[in-house]
């Protein structure tokens, strides 16, 4: 039988609800979202556990899911020939993991593994899209609050290039 973890009822393991639908509600992610686009999307969603060091995805892969994180943390990498494999980013208790399921052709561009136990809350992709082809209003929705995610994962990435780049010498680069 699986037993579920849910940190906001206590250190607690049980068979779990009968819906994620409430706590999903109150994600900020999904927060005044429509009842009936809510009730679409939980009926996509499960509970889900890593183990530390656990490879949730590789780059290439196919993307089929997204993750809101309930507990631990993801480090986000990329392969690099000379120095391995790289962090770019960890995400971590609230945030969302993947957005390649969205977006054509619905692969990994990274490798991702849990740094220590993780818990989440898996989305189904394939079951979203086709959620989202006949309810376009429900694509809109989720595609408005995903390009927010991905502008924000871009700063960051803008400000990660800006600090390595900061303390390399130019020549005669200056900016107008």
């Amino acid at each position: 039988m699986t037993k579920y973890f849910f940190p906001d009822l206590g250190d607690t393991m049980f068979d779990g609800p009968t819906t994620l639908e409430p706590i999903l509600a109150e994600h900020p992610f999904l927060k005044g979202m429509r009842k009936e686009h809510l009730a679409l999307i939980t009926g996509c969603a499960s509970n889900v556990k890593w183990d530390a060091g656990t490879y949730l995805f590789k780059e290439g892969q196919d993307a089929d899911q997204f993750y809101i994180i309930r507990q631990g943390t993801i480090a986000i990498e990329a392969f690099s020939p000379a120095h391995g494999p790289l962090v770019l980013q960890t995400v971590g208790e609230g945030d969302i993991m993947g957005w390649a399921w969205l977006v054509p052709p619905y692969r990994w561009h990274f490798d991702g593994h849990a740094t220590d136990l993780v818990r989440a809350i898996a989305f189904d992709g394939k079951c979203l899209r086709t959620k989202c082809e006949k309810d376009h209003e429900l694509g809109y929705e989720l595609l408005k609050r995903f390009s927010e995610i991905m502008s924000q994962r871009l700063d960051v990435t803008r400000m990660q290039l800006i600090d390595i780049y900061d303390d390399m010498p130019t020549k005669g680069v200056r900016r107008k």
